[in-house]
């Protein structure tokens, strides 16, 4: 089917949901239900003929109405369908700001992972883009992870945290976040990757320009490294102990 008869055929649920919303003397009260599955299928037509801006206009109409009548996993879904076309018209604020409301509407709702794996998704889209917004939306995946008592899944979003700070060169966070990130992994019970992020500390603190903290690091976690991870961090503390370029 053309984009000319996709258009078309948009225009026309959306001429539905307007009428779903209109009351009368035999009808006095909007149809709110009805309404948003009109501009829900008004804005995958537009989605098809490449139409995003209108596209993502209707997906927000279709979850204002979903949302009035308390359809919250509709009214988020929508809102991340939004989040998601945003993209592709390179709006990554609003990327983020719908993904932080599709977010609210699926914890209201209880679906608290999807809420999480929204904001980590939409982290993903923005991060090359607007790394400081991704910094928040990462962090706020992390609460709703340790929220639901979920330590091993909040540490695999403080994971993509710890490496866009470095990609920022905000070591100072990184060490940080990842010494945050070993105890998730410590109170998750699962220490198997603890000593790969020993092996990330002592390099951010060499970064950072203080080799003296990588040691202390690695005195302090290097128990939890494979034997060649500690072959390979003893050679590279012993050479900056002894100025070996």
């Amino acid at each position: 089917m053309s984009a000319t008869k996709k258009v078309e055929e948009a225009l026309a649920n959306i001429r539905e949901a307007e009428k779903s919303l209109k009351t009368g003397l035999l009808k006095w009260n909007p149809d709110f239900d009805e309404a948003a599955d009109y501009y829900n299928k008004a804005a995958m037509c537009y989605k098809t003929a490449r139409q995003h801006q209108q596209c993502v206009q209707c997906f927000i109409k279709a979850s204002d109405n979903y949302k009035i009548c308390k359809s919250l996993f509709s009214a988020a879904k929508a809102l991340e369908h939004a989040s998601v076309i945003s993209k592709e018209m390179g709006e990554f604020d609003m990327v983020a700001q719908l993904a932080e409301r599709a977010c609210k509407l699926y914890r209201d709702n209880g679906t608290v992972d999807t809420a999480a794996t929204m904001l980590d998704r939409a982290a993903k889209i923005i991060e090359g883009t607007r790394p400081q917004r991704a910094v928040d939306l990462y962090k706020q995946a992390v609460d709703i992870a340790l929220c639901e008592g979920q330590p091993r899944r909040a540490a695999d979003y403080q994971t993509k945290l710890c490496r866009l700070y470095v990609r920022m060169q905000m070591y100072n966070e990184a060490a940080s976040a990842i010494r945050t990130n070993m105890t998730f992994y410590r109170d998750g019970d699962y220490d198997a990757p603890i000593g790969r992020e020993c092996v990330a500390l002592v390099l951010v603190q060499i970064a950072r320009g203080d080799h003296v903290a990588g040691e202390k690091a690695f005195k302090e976690w290097g128990h939890y490294c494979a034997p060649e991870e500690v072959g390979t961090l003893t050679q590279l503390l012993e050479a900056y102990d002894e100025q070996d370029g």
